[in-house]
């Protein structure tokens, strides 16, 4: 790990916070995950843009996270560098007609407030879901029936070749759970979202409608990666195929298919990640046998 010294000097020169043999257990919902080599707070595309160019100069392994809400994390040490989109890299840079726009890191559920209080309309969807605005775009996240699809207009990111660049939404490649910067190598910086006028006391009724949705269905008292398969075609939910092959309660160590609802894998306290991937095949292989449909994990598996 003969590259630290220099990320460390590279960090301190841009003011980003960083933190060597970092748990990954607290940077991702799961609570599942071993150290890597060093966790490195980007704090503007600046820093981002040299972290990315530094390890990919000195040939380290790095990846990018938010809020590693749709992550798991194997237990074993990640030898390299985890770069944080987060709190450091959050800020909403304008408001002006019905366009915001705002850094990667910004949660998306201040983004909601955000509309909220502006009298903006159609982020409602969104509200609750425990990821980054960066993280969401890159995944089209969606719940309720709306998804980022239906609001983003352009992003900038960074290319492979270490260039800012602006995509508009029509480019991005959206469909159910899918965007093109997945396994692009391309980092989502700056979103920007087009909504509606509308009311602020209606906007916030639905707001609350939906988050009492989440807290009355979902088991939001455990760590998990919210939705843990993918819906199947033909639109049938993953969380009935479950229960309907009698898999709802099922646990291997402290992973468990909720109780609660059956599309969430959940971790009970001390759930590895090889408690974590055991259930998850069983319960894929149980819905092939049953019903013929095969599950996709929704969350990306961090290696």
């Amino acid at each position: 790990m003969s590259y630290l010294n220099g990320l460390i000097s590279l960090c301190d020169s841009f003011g980003c916070r960083y933190k060597k043999d970092e748990s990954l257990k607290e940077h991702t919902t799961f609570k599942i995950g071993g150290k890597c080599s060093i966790a490195v707070f980007v704090n503007g595309e600046e820093s981002l843009s040299a972290t990315v160019a530094y390890c990919r100069e000195n040939k380290v392994k790095f990846a990018v996270l938010g809020n590693g809400s749709n992550i798991i994390a194997e237990d074993k040490f990640f030898d390299g560098v985890v770069i944080i989109i987060g709190n450091d890299f959050s800020k909403i840079n304008y408001i002006k007609d019905g366009v915001i726009e705002c850094e990667a890191g910004l949660m998306l559920t201040r983004l909601c407030v955000t509309a909220r209080n502006e009298g903006y309309t159609g982020l409602e969807f969104a509200y609750g879901i425990p990821g980054t605005v960066g993280g969401a775009l890159y995944m089209n996240a969606g719940a309720y029936g709306g998804q980022m699809s239906d609001v983003v207009v352009s992003c900038d990111y960074l290319d492979t070749d270490g260039e800012i660049r602006t995509i508009s939404s029509e480019c991005m490649d959206l469909s159910y759970r899918h965007s093109a910067f997945m396994g692009s190598g391309r980092i989502i910086l700056r979103v920007r979202v087009k909504l509606n006028k509308g009311s602020v006391n209606e906007i916030e009724q639905k707001m609350e409608e939906l988050i009492t949705k989440r807290r009355d269905k979902q088991p939001l008292n455990f760590p998990s990666a919210g939705s843990t398969f993918k819906r199947p075609k033909d639109n049938v939910f993953a969380a009935a195929l479950i229960e309907q092959c009698g898999l709802k309660g099922f646990s291997v160590g402290d992973a468990q298919v909720s109780e609660k609802h059956s599309g969430f894998v959940i971790n009970k306290g001390n759930a590895t990640y090889e408690d974590l991937m055991s259930l998850v095949e069983h319960v894929r292989e149980k819905v092939k046998t049953d019903t013929g449909y095969e599950l996709e994990l929704e969350p990306e598996i961090l290696k």
